[in-house]
């Protein structure tokens, strides 16, 4: 019996969405600025599966305007989908033109969904004997798997093909037959579909139902067998149940017809596959494409029925691989550039033309600005030129003295440009620019649209300077700094002494890109849904950090001074205990000598861990591991952690205070925690370790700026547990915040079954360690390490917590699937995190993201709430006119500069603006302490 004929039916939508969001950290712009990503992706799997498998028929199905039958039946089904990105829905004609200049059946259907049309093509198929691949990766489709249906899930982010037949489904769903796993997502529900479910059933619930049950009806028939709130629930939600079992259940009857004859996968036209891959600019796939077809660029390729008269021989995929020609795809152009692009820079000199210079200026409705300086630290930089643009390739440059009165001279002409409250400022890290301004008391008022934020919300993961956004989204590639100055180092010049004509030919190019990808920006921001985050948080947090930046803490050198030297008898205590059990002294610094003293000479593990070089690991997991047993390596421990705390923050930061203020200015990067978080640098003061007594000690040293002030520092109180149990809508934790209880005697008493009352110090410590573990996805070797329990101890720990708390468990579960589906969670404020490698090969890899999906909602939510309480205080400091300055952010922490004469009105405006600045299920709850210091106020 001859081998059966094979189907291949592509679901489109859900390849062209996954080959765009794949490529949303890098997206394919051509030199139109034309957004490829979604053409290209789905291209990519397209001929993935033509290459790799060879099919003999195949189609493509897509989806037109939504089901009918559905949203009838359900009005919210996939209401709470976010819009289509406008550069899928300009992408969907392109696709569609290249697969029918391909030769390949389009196959849609007004009110109908690409999975129906892909359920009746399948069914049919198989009664003529075909053995069909339907080309997903939706698990919704796993219910039409049979003997000869098969799901083809094609690669993706490090993850191979996947084929699931029926013993793939039966294990993936715990379900006997494939068609059980309507009742599967009727049960669980479908958030990608705002299919409801059964209220309180999990993955693991509905599992547990079709094994006993077999079925929704068989659970309905046997609600009586059920106990408690889970059979209240239930017997009151049954036609919701049924409603959702129909809306999950995919039609096998639609009206489309399998035509053997059209579906067999036959010659394209080659001339018109390669004329619209180069007006797209795509030349690996031309390549791609030639190669598939065994085609050279110059092959003569007319019609379909010449290449049929002539036998097809130069298709490759058609078993005919004679011909010796490769492809010839043509040269695209490379990098635009200052040398092979036209543009008009201008210097604007004199006074007359300066005049007029301004008086356009004044015109406009949007101007790029860019300063020149000589540094980099925005307290010591000194003007040297300004940009301005406001047009593709176009600007102007002004040039500023280095003497200060005839520098602000020139400054107060473009002063009524930068006070103008109704002309939009753009720029590239705008926060330097303001501060640079701020030392010629000039501010920046009106809108601000900042290039590298708005590309930090699109884009989290990926770098946000100018040379890369400019070549990834303009194809165009920036002069370097270098070409003008030099490389770092003492060679290297100031900008002043750079010819003026470079100086303008630099300065405005920056002014021009920077306006361009504003331009391109702002429609991302559009399309991802995310111009209120941008709007109304970043860009009003960039003003408040600024103003903190320049304000600065005043540090009490003395006491760092003490600190040093008690330091330097500790590590000295330390060295000699170490060197007295290792019997010989050696460099504790060098892990190579310490490896050879713990493993090699005194022998601490059975089997060492070794790094990739073959030197012993003594990485701190490591040693830790070792700690408890061994006490050289807890000294080891506790001298790398004070030998660090002296060199980073000890002996570093009086070396930070400003000459001029005599005051610390540590600079808070917004752009740089994927999760939305803030870090702080040239100091890092969010590093500073809280735990240990040392650590503490150096938050001493941060005082008030004079005796009318103290330090007040505003905590929020166990925020991340408060939002996870929020988003998991966990009722027992919701009850225990709301009703103000202590949420780890709470747990405690929960996970040890014993009152409240009657919980101990150790069961409290173990059972917080557990709450803020669950976040970070701890697991029983972790928890064991940060406690007294075995790991076998640990271990049931975390299951009974699971067990206590059943809905956490299942947010956590749903958190994963839905990065796993979408390639990406998401905050409480619509923030963004993007997980490539969630569906990774490499099991350490998959699971560091599977934690993110779980952490990034709840820390990056945190982190959103506490920039709209700084915007808000801050907002309410200027207004009310008060003395007191915001001066630090550190996590759930804000840190202030307190006139004692405002402390009665002050506290509560803090916690009033921190306790409501976003309103989730739980009260969120801030402390706040005054002090002479930030140890004592904190």
């Amino acid at each position: 019996m001859s081998a059966k004929k094979r189907l291949f039916l592509i679901d489109a939508y859900a390849l062209i969405f996954r080959g765009y969001y794949a490529l949303i950290k890098n997206p394919r712009i051509n030199s139109k600025g034309q957004d490829t990503s979604a053409i290209m992706g789905f291209m990519n799997s397209l001929f993935d599966v033509i290459k790799r498998e060879k099919p003999d028929h195949l189609a493509v199905c897509f989806d037109k305007d939504g089901s009918a039958e559905r949203t009838e039946m359900y009005s919210d089904y996939k209401a709470n989908r976010d819009e289509t990105p406008q550069v899928i829905r300009e992408s969907i004609p392109v696709i569609k033109q290249i697969i029918k200049a391909m030769h390949i059946p389009i196959e849609e259907i007004s009110g109908m969904e690409a999975d129906d049309i892909i359920g009746t093509l399948a069914k049919q198929a198989e009664q003529q004997n075909y053995e069909v691949y339907m080309v997903t990766p939706d698990k919704d489709f796993a219910q039409l798997v049979s003997e000869h249906i098969f799901m083809y899930r094609p690669a993706r982010m490090g993850n191979g093909i996947e084929k699931w037949g029926i013993p793939e489904v039966q294990k993936r769903f715990g379900v006997e037959r494939p068609e059980q796993v309507i009742d599967y997502l009727g049960m669980m529900g479908d958030s990608a579909d705002n299919i409801p479910g059964l209220p309180g059933v999990g993955d693991k619930t509905a599992k547990k139902f079709i094994a006993k049950y077999g079925s929704m009806e068989g659970l309905f028939e046997n609600i009586d067998d059920l106990k408690g709130k889970t059979k209240e629930k239930i017997e009151a939600n049954q036609e919701l149940g049924l409603m959702s079992k129909k809306l999950a259940t995919i039609f096998t009857e639609c009206e489309v017809t399998f035509d053997e004859k059209s579906y067999e996968l036959s010659p394209p036209d080659v001339e018109k596959v390669v004329s619209i891959f180069k007006e797209l600019e795509f030349r690996r796939l031309t390549e791609q494409f030639m190669k598939m077809y065994n085609q050279s660029e110059d092959a003569p390729t007319s019609t379909e029925d010449d290449a049929q008269t002539a036998g097809a021989g130069q298709f490759s995929l058609f078993g005919n691989d004679t011909s010796s020609k490769d492809a010839n795809a043509a040269d695209f152009q490379g990098y635009k550039s200052l040398e092979n692009t036209p543009h008009f820079y201008q210097l604007i000199n004199g006074k007359t033309a300066l005049n007029l210079f301004v008086k356009k200026l004044m015109q406009q409705t949007s101007v790029c600005f860019d300063t020149e300086t000589t540094s980099l630290k925005t307290l010591d930089a000194k003007l040297v030129g300004m940009a301005f643009s406001w047009g593709k390739h176009k600007g102007y440059y002004i040039s500023i003295p280095e003497n200060d009165a005839e520098a602000q001279e020139i400054l107060e002409q473009f002063r009524p440009f930068f006070e103008a409250e109704t002309i939009e400022k753009v720029g590239q890290n705008l926060k330097y620019d303001i501060k640079v301004l701020a030392n010629h008391n000039i501010s920046v008022k009106g809108p601000l649209f900042d290039t590298m934020l708005a590309h930090y919300i699109i884009n989290p993961d990926m770098r946000h300077n100018m040379d890369i956004l400019a070549e990834t989204y303009l194809m165009y590639s920036p002069k370097p700094i270098k070409d003008l100055i030099g490389k770092k180092g003492k060679q290297q010049k100031s900008f002043r002494e750079v010819e003026l004509d470079a100086q303008t030919q630099y300065a405005v190019e920056d002014a021009d890109i920077t306006f361009q990808l504003k331009n391109y920006f702002e429609k991302e921001l559009e399309d991802a849904h995310n111009k209120p985050l941008y709007s109304d948080i970043e860009i009003p947090l960039l003003r408040v950090l600024a103003a903190m930046e320049i304000e600065g803490i005043k540090l009490d050198k003395a006491a760092l001074e003490n600190l040093s030297a008690e330091l330097n008898s500790d590590l000295k205590r330390l060295e000699t205990n170490i060197f007295e059990a290792a019997d010989e002294e050696f460099n504790i610094g060098s892990p190579k000598q310490l490896g050879d003293i713990l493993f090699g000479k005194l022998q601490i593990a059975d089997k060492p861990k070794k790094t990739k070089s073959g030197q012993y690991s003594t990485a701190e997991d490591v040693l830790s591991y070792h700690a408890n047993d061994h006490q050289i390596v807890k000294d080891v421990l506790e001298w790398r952690q004070l030998s660090k705390l002296k060199s980073t923050y000890v002996d570093a930061l009086p070396k930070q205070i400003h000459p001029k203020t005599k005051r610390v200015h540590t600079e808070f990067m917004q752009t740089v925690a994927a999760t939305g978080r803030l870090s702080s640098n040239n100091p890092n003061l969010q590093n500073i370790p809280i735990r240990t007594e040392r650590g503490r000690e150096v938050r001493k040293a941060f005082v008030p700026r004079d005796e009318n002030y103290v330090l007040l520092a505003a905590d929020y109180s166990q925020i991340e547990l408060r939002i996870i149990a929020a988003l998991s809508q966990e009722e027992t934790m919701l009850n225990a915040f709301k009703n103000g209880e202590d949420i780890h005697a709470s747990t405690a008493a929960k996970v040890f079954n014993v009152p409240i009352e009657e919980v101990t110090r150790q069961q409290r410590s173990n059972a917080k360690t557990v709450n803020f573990g669950i976040i970070y996805g701890v697991s029983a070797f972790g928890l064991s390490n940060q406690t007294e329990l075995s790991r076998n101890e640990s271990k049931e720990l975390i299951e009974t917590y699971y067990k206590t708390y059943p809905k956490l468990r299942d947010y956590i579960d749903d958190q994963v699937e839905f990065a796993r589906e979408h390639g990406y969670v998401k905050t409480v404020m619509g923030r963004r995190r993007y997980l490539k490698d969630i569906n990774a090969r490499n099991h350490v890899v998959k699971n560091a993201a599977e934690r993110n999906a779980v952490n990034a909602p709840v820390q990056g939510s945190a982190a959103d709430i506490i920039k709209v309480a700084m915007i808000n205080i801050h907002k309410a400091l200027i207004e009310g006119g008060f003395k007191s300055k915001m001066l630090l952010q550190v996590h759930d922490e804000l840190v202030f500069d307190a006139h004692k004469d405002e402390l009665d009105e002050l506290q509560p405006l803090i916690k009033n603006h921190m306790e409501n600045a976003f309103k989730i299920d739980v009260p969120l709850d801030v402390e706040i302490g005054i002090g002479q210091n930030w140890l004592e106020a904190h």
